[in-house]
């Protein structure tokens, strides 16, 4: 269902994100992100000179590589393009987020390494998102790994105890939670 139509408008700022999640030949994943902020209109920068439309305000790039346990081994930033010269300065401290798990209090933990002026907003609001496709893709390995061992299907599937609560199709006590303990527990009946 799309949204309700607009009222006349000009579009003036755009933020483009793309996040892949990979399998890496080592097990590991590597879950890249890249932003984009750009304008319709051209603007002065007391650092850049001219920052012509559709030229990139912001271009940035952040990488995890996390273990089958979510466990960050390697963090890497980069800026190729920043509204003020020092910007790039703070991409190396994105290596600090190594050792944090992805899961309760990652979100805390990465603050406590890359926050304030140790770090940048703009890729500190990439965490969030970074977090969330390295946990869709550990799914997708799961599934992938299944589906080339014969297929499980989508009956035999279960909600992990961490989504459980986390948004209203999880509600513990909503349709589609009691519909999937419902199917497991007639397997496991089924199964003796």
């Amino acid at each position: 269902m799309p949204l309700s139509p607009a009222e006349s408008r000009e579009l003036l700022h755009l933020r483009d994100i793309d996040i892949r999640g990979y399998l890496r030949t080592d097990g590991m994943l590597d879950i890249e992100a890249h932003m984009v902020d750009t304008k319709t209109y051209s603007f002065g920068n007391h650092d850049r000179g001219q920052i012509n439309a559709g030229e990139a305000l912001h271009g940035m790039w952040l990488r995890l590589t996390v273990d089958t346990g979510l466990t960050v081994r390697r963090a890497e930033a980069a800026m190729d393009s920043t509204p003020h010269a020092i910007c790039p300065g703070v991409a190396p401290n994105f290596a600090r987020l190594e050792g944090l798990t992805i899961g309760r209090g990652f979100l805390k933990g990465a603050m406590e390494r890359v926050g304030g002026t140790q770090g940048c907003t703009h890729l500190r609001e990439l965490l969030q998102q970074v977090a969330t496709v390295s946990i869709q893709t550990m799914f997708s390995i799961k599934a992938h790994k299944a589906a080339r061992e014969g297929g499980a299907s989508e009956d035999r599937w279960e909600i992990p105890a961490a989504l459980l609560n986390s948004c209203h199709a999880y509600d513990e006590e909503g349709e589609l939670v009691k519909a999937v303990r419902e199917r497991a527990a007639a397997r496991a009946l089924s199964a003796v």
